[in-house]
């Protein structure tokens, strides 16, 4: 019945509406949870679900393991056993109950497995293999990826979602191995070996999605570590979720606390790329508008300093019509002066015509030649006159003159002139020259007169 007044109280959540948004606000708020607590109330019912609490002094909550998980535990719980679990946090919308969905339980305490990986760790890290300085330092843009995981898990999945919205470009290599059971520790070293040996990639992702400790173990295997320390590309190690921890972690270049995290850390956005490019598009377009403008004003300022080169042109023809005019002058009186010159050059050579001195070179060269002859007369008379006299001296001087007179000239065999006695011995062969011809001799007998 319609009283005809509005409800003015607040509207009123429905049971479910109350429950559906608490759920969601403990889902958003907790996502995955460590606890650990006394095992309470455990019951296995036929669907395999397994449902129970933990509790401690003052609290407990209920907790459920789905099938799906509790089939990898290898020990079942026991009533009153001290356990850790790990969870999410949600709400039974039926009943309005808080619990947590578990995903993986153990023992409380440091169990075997948990024994096995701090004994390991602390062996690594005496051998320096954790020490940062060792560390390879990851390309700011990787030019190719390699992705080290089981091709059917959710790692690669979220790998490559993540790359395709941050940057598509990159490609990615899958080098698939298993992640889980015993074969997976051989299995990783040997893609480990393979990624290396192809050389295609620049940086190497080695993991997998959550799951136990046992599920993870075969990334806390001492073969594992030590092939991802000796692996010479930069390495990130991506297993599980934030809150699992392998040794893995701390052998690799990098530790990223999901395989989504990982393509995060490896890979630039393309949206800041974008960004980027629009910023110094902007920042291009100010400064070549910028530029535009200091142009036109030295545009403007040299236009007004430019002449119009008609004007230019108009001197310069009136320029060279002035110039012309003078250049005629020049010429006319240039002409005039030439001619003026050329009468007075001819009157000149008119004066001193080269006929007239031939003819009284020709005059001066025979009264030089008859004096010539005269002198050289002369000269040949006096000197055929010398020569006689000094042939009359000669002669007189002459050896040939003194052999006429009856003397001869005595020689030695050897050519010498005989000019004394002594100068010879009984026996020698002389020759003696007349004034005609010669004689040869022997010396028979030498007489020296003494003066």
């Amino acid at each position: 019945m319609d009283s005809g007044f509005q409800d003015s109280r607040p509207r009123a959540l429905s049971v479910s509406e109350l429950n559906h948004q608490a759920r969601h606000l403990l889902e958003a708020s907790f996502m995955q949870v460590w606890v650990e607590g006394e095992l309470s109330g455990f019951s296995r019912p036929s669907s395999g679900h397994w449902y129970f609490s933990l509790k401690d002094r003052k609290c407990q909550i209920r907790c459920a393991m789905f099938r799906g998980f509790n089939q990898r535990v290898k020990e079942v719980p026991k009533e009153g056993e001290q356990v850790r679990i790990r969870g999410k946090v949600t709400l039974y919308e039926n009943r309005g109950d808080f619990q947590i969905i578990v995903e993986h339980i153990e023992p409380a305490g440091l169990g075997a497995l948990q024994q096995a990986f701090e004994e390991l760790k602390r062996k690594l890290q005496q051998e320096g293999l954790f020490d940062t300085a060792r560390k390879k330092p990851l390309p700011t843009t990787p030019r190719h990826i390699g992705v080290i995981t089981s091709p059917t898990g959710a790692a690669i999945h979220d790998i490559l979602t993540v790359l395709a919205r941050r940057c598509p470009a990159i490609p990615v290599t899958l080098y698939p191995t298993a992640v889980q059971g015993k074969a997976a520790t051989a299995d990783i070293v040997r893609a480990i070996d393979r990624a290396t040996r192809h050389g295609v990639a620049d940086v190497l992702v080695i993991g997998r999605g959550g799951g136990s400790l046992e599920d993870l173990w075969c990334f806390n295997e001492e073969a594992v570590a030590r092939a991802i320390a000796a692996c010479p590309l930069p390495t990130v190690s991506a297993v599980g979720h934030e809150v699992d921890v392998t040794i893995a972690d701390f052998v690799a270049d990098l530790r990223a606390p999901t395989p989504s995290a990982a393509a995060e850390k490896i890979s630039p956005d393309q949206q800041d790329w974008l960004r980027q490019l629009r910023e110094r598009e902007l920042r291009l377009a100010g400064a070549a508008s910028r530029a535009l403008k200091r142009m036109e004003t030295r545009l403007e300022h040299l236009s007004a300093r430019l002449r119009d080169p008609r004007r230019e042109l108009m001197e310069k023809a009136q320029r060279m019509d002035e110039l012309d005019l003078r250049l005629g002058k020049a010429m006319k009186q240039r002409l005039e002066r030439d001619k003026v010159r050329a009468g007075h050059l001819g009157q000149r050579l008119r004066m001193q015509s080269p006929a007239k001195r031939l003819e009284e070179s020709k005059k001066s060269i025979s009264q030089l030649s008859e004096r010539l002859s005269r002198v050289a007369g002369q000269a040949i008379a006096q000197r055929q006159e010398r020569l006689e006299h000094l042939a009359q001296t000669l002669h007189v001087v002459s050896p040939l003159a003194t052999l006429g007179r009856g003397y001869a000239i005595v020689q030695q065999e050897n050519g010498e002139i005989v000019r004394h006695a002594g100068d010879l011995q009984p026996g020698d062969k002389i020759t003696a020259r007349v004034a005609s011809g010669h004689l040869e001799a022997n010396v028979t007998s030498i007489n020296s007169d003494s003066q």
